[in-house]
This record gives C-alpha cells, sequence and structure tokens, in this order.
C-alpha cells in the first residue's frame, strides 16, 4: 500500500468527503471540507487569515520576512497555537461554557482568534499571515476554526531538509530520529495538500526567482505583489530568535541567498514524498491487463 492510499483511507476514516481539485502547481489533489461548526456573531474577529503548511528548515522565515515587507501583510513570529490550549477546571465553569454553547474546543478557537487578531492589530495592517511549521500537524483544527482560511503550502526538496536539520543540530544529530521527525512533516503537509485548496511554491523557486513566485501567493492572499517584498533587509520583522524561526546569519543578512544543491542520495523513505513534490521521477505504475 503506497502512503497516498494510506493517507486516503484515513481521510475516509474521519468523514472527510474528498474531491478533486485543480492546484496552483499544476496537479490536481484532493481536497476535503472541514466538518461544520456553528459560528455565532463575535465568534470570529479575523477573516481569511493566511497559514503557511510547511516542515521545519524548508526556508519558511524567509517567506515570512518577504511576506511581512508588503505593505498589507503582517506576518509575526511564529505563535505555535498547538500549545496555546485552555483548561475547564471545575464542573461548574464546564455547565457555564455549556449554556453558552462552548466548550473547549471552541473556547480555544475563540482564545486563538484574539490572540491573533490582537497581534494584527497592533501592527497597523489589514491581512494576517502566520507561519509555523507545527501547524501542518493542526491543519484540520484551522480550517474548523477559520473555514475562509488562505493557504500556502510551501515545500522544499526532502533530502535538503533533513540536511538542514542535521547541520543545525551538529554533533548532537541523531540520524534515525531526524529522518523519521521529517518524513512526519512531510507526510503531515501533503496530507494538508489533498485535504484543502491553496496555492503551492518551492523553496528553490523562491530563492531563484523570488518575484515570479510570490505574485500567486499575494493573488491568492487579495494583494498586490509589491516589488518592495524583494527588500526584507530594509524593514523591521522583530528579533530573529530561537524557537520562533530562523535565526542564523543568512536570514540576518537581509539578502535572499540561494540554498546549495539538494543532496545526490535521497534516503529511501523519503523517495516517495519527493517524487510527488516533483524533486524526483514518478514511479512508474504497472498497466493492468
Amino acid at each position: 500500500m503506497s502512503w497516498k492510499d494510506t493517507v486516503n483511507g484515513a481521510l475516509r476514516r474521519t468523514g472527510y468527503e474528498l474531491r478533486r481539485t485543480g492546484s496552483p502547481a499544476g496537479s490536481g489533489h484532493a481536497v476535503a471540507k472541514p466538518r461544520s461548526q456553528k459560528v455565532r456573531p463575535g465568534d470570529r474577529l479575523l477573516e481569511q487569515p493566511g497559514f503557511v503548511m510547511c516542515t521545519l528548515r524548508s526556508g519558511s522565515t524567509l517567506l515570512r520576512v518577504l511576506l511581512d515587507s508588503h505593505s498589507q501583510i503582517h506576518c509575526p513570529h511564529e505563535i505555535h497555537l498547538r500549545y496555546l490550549s485552555v483548561g475547564l477546571d471545575a464542573k461548574w465553569v464546564e455547565r457555564s461554557m455549556k449554556e453558552m454553547g462552548l466548550d473547549q474546543e471552541r473556547l480555544e478557537y475563540l482564545l486563538w482568534d484574539r490572540v491573533l487578531q490582537r497581534d494584527l492589530a497592533g501592527s497597523g495592517k489589514p491581512r494576517l499571515v502566520t507561519k509555523t511549521p507545527n501547524d501542518v500537524f493542526i491543519a484540520d483544527r484551522i480550517m474548523t476554526a477559520w473555514p475562509d482560511a488562505k493557504l500556502i503550502f510551501l515545500l522544499r526538496h526532502p533530502a535538503a531538509i533533513l540536511r538542514s536539520r542535521s547541520d543545525y543540530q551538529g554533533e548532537d544529530a541523531d540520524p534515525e530520529k531526524n529522518l523519521a521527525l521529517i518524513l512526519r512533516y512531510c507526510e503531515a503537509l501533503e496530507a494538508a495538500r489533498q485535504r484543502y485548496d491553496g496555492v503551492t511554491i518551492r523553496y528553490e523557486d523562491l530563492t531563484a526567482d523570488p518575484g515570479t513566485t510570490l505574485k500567486p501567493v499575494c493573488e491568492h492572499l487579495g494583494v498586490q505583489f509589491e516589488a518592495g517584498m524583494l527588500e526584507y533587509g530594509q524593514q523591521e520583522h522583530g528579533r530573529f530568535k530561537f524557537g520562533l524561526g530562523d535565526w542564523n546569519d543568512k536570514i540576518k543578512s537581509g539578502r535572499i541567498q540561494a540554498p546549495a544543491p539538494p543532496p545526490d542520495e535521497i534516503p529511501e523513505p523519503l523517495r516517495p514524498i519527493a517524487a510527488s513534490w516533483g524533486y524526483l521521477p514518478q514511479p512508474a505504475t504497472a498497466e493492468t491487463p
């Protein structure tokens, strides 16, 4: 059974309704609608928030600062909504919230929305895009919280992601753990691409031809591309801090720099994803007699 069969089987078991759509990258992928949740007036302050769906070490901080350089887009440091939760610590508050039509999940969505809206309001800009790699593991919750969310799928050669992760850890790198971690991120990212519509770009294209790559992203977000986005070093983007995105000298340089060529060898577990993302030829399938 292929990894795609596994993803599609899991989707069916969770009750998602699959359909086909054309992706901005040119190939169709399955899209699913999240289960509906009644949204009452006042539940959501944000409209059409953008979310970058990506893996670790995929160039997402570069994309963040480029988007944040747009006059209409605020793209803050990583937020980590996955770990931002609320607690109902007594049966009385559970009963109280239930009378108001709220449970823990709905309360968390209110919190997420308010935190992001507060940050957007402080920026003075009208549109928010956020990126945190572990958002790929809560894509369903994000789309339930904001059914109008705009997704941006950022791809990078899986073997290059793995090498970057290993270089980042240095002598502490554990090859087996890193491979398992990167595979988990890549599969979650591809599962989100299978389920939801959005615009897909590659890190390699972003560094080689950033203007052309960013134009469909801007169109997807409902804004016009601005050439000043490419000069991100001339604007303030907050501190580059450990745990909140990349903080190395390369991103601090303020210049878009091409990555090193991908490794010649691709670990076998990453080859199906690499082929699906166009970094390897698709494996031939046997014809049914």
